[in-house]
């Protein structure tokens, strides 16, 4: 009878799971890879621009195009990113271009932006930095021109 039962809850050995190209891309996303997609927008960011994608949380695989010299983030529906979650304050944090580099500051939200994992008021972003606002964890990506020691 123990047979009979290891038999049934068993899975057939001969099946085979197979995933598509979008599960490839989304583990990419968790892994903090950047998918084939995702480079080429990279590559394309014009000179003074950089991109955020969300790795974790809600909205994953997300993108916001920080383009502007100042780019606030929050809960509210007028934020220039808008974050649709009660962990995010309604100015939760803003992104802020100085030339080609870019910081992230706090605005005094309930829940603290973190930056690579520590609370933060104030960081100055680099290539790959992670951001978190609220349970939003995104990578940060900058014009690759803006770092003519970077190749293309």
């Amino acid at each position: 009878m123990s047979d009979d039962l290891n038999a049934e809850n068993t899975p057939d050995a001969s099946t085979t799971q197979r995933f598509g190209p979008e599960f490839k891309e989304q583990l990419q996303g968790l892994e903090g890879g950047l998918s084939q997609e995702e480079q080429e927008i990279v590559h394309a960011l014009p000179a003074g621009s950089a991109l955020l994608i969300v790795r974790r949380g809600p909205a994953v695989g997300a993108r916001f195009l920080l383009d502007q010299d100042r780019t606030v983030a929050g809960r509210h529906p007028d934020a220039d990113i808008f974050l649709d979650d009660v962990t995010v304050s309604r100015r939760h944090a803003e992104f802020v271009r100085h030339g080609s580099s870019f910081e992230v500051r706090d605005l005094g939200s309930l829940n603290g932006t973190y930056f690579d994992g520590v609370l933060i008021d104030q960081a100055l972003l680099h290539e790959g930095a992670e951001v978190q606002v609220g349970k939003f964890r995104m990578t940060f990506y900058p014009s690759p021109s803006d770092n003519p020691d970077r190749g293309s």
